[in-house]
């Protein structure tokens, strides 16, 4: 069998040390998905504080196992969401080392606001390259094709 190695642009990210999380940052589609998922993000996050605020008053434990599971459902929703941005390949459970995206960091963000915050520029960047690759192979093929008319 012979190999055929193609360059798709992916690269490798060293998530706090330990997990890799691996696309490619100039690709549209995944730039679309990314920013796409914003909506998503922002009601499944508003469905949470929702339902949390909403537990009825109820003994201790009853009250902190149903807060949790509702915080297990969120950590699964949104680990599923970001599969479907990055790929299978991304397991985020790895990824993160098995934090709950609906934990809070030290900064007192939410763990997957922190996540996005970490991903945003990056995207960016890559959609800017994305970009000023195509402007440039559209320059030049318009260039070849004026030097061409011009000789002809």
């Amino acid at each position: 069998m012979q190999t055929l190695t193609i360059d798709t642009g992916m690269q490798e990210y060293l998530i706090n040390n330990r997990a890799v999380l691996r696309f490619n940052p100039s690709d549209p589609n995944l730039y679309h998905r990314f920013f796409a998922a914003a909506p998503k993000l922002d009601a499944l996050d508003a469905e949470l504080t929702e339902q949390l605020k909403a537990l009825p008053a109820e003994p201790d434990d009853a009250r902190a196992e149903r807060g949790l599971a509702m915080l297990t459902d969120y950590d699964h929703r949104i680990k599923a969401l970001l599969t479907e941005i990055f790929g299978g390949e991304n397991d985020f459970d790895k990824v993160l080392e098995g934090v709950n995206l609906a934990g809070t960091g030290a900064n007192g963000k939410r763990v997957v606001q922190n996540l996005l915050d970490a991903l945003t520029p990056i995207l960016q960047d890559g959609a800017a390259q994305h970009l000023q690759t195509t402007a440039a192979n559209a320059r030049a093929e318009a260039d070849a094709a004026r030097a061409a008319r011009e000789q002809a």
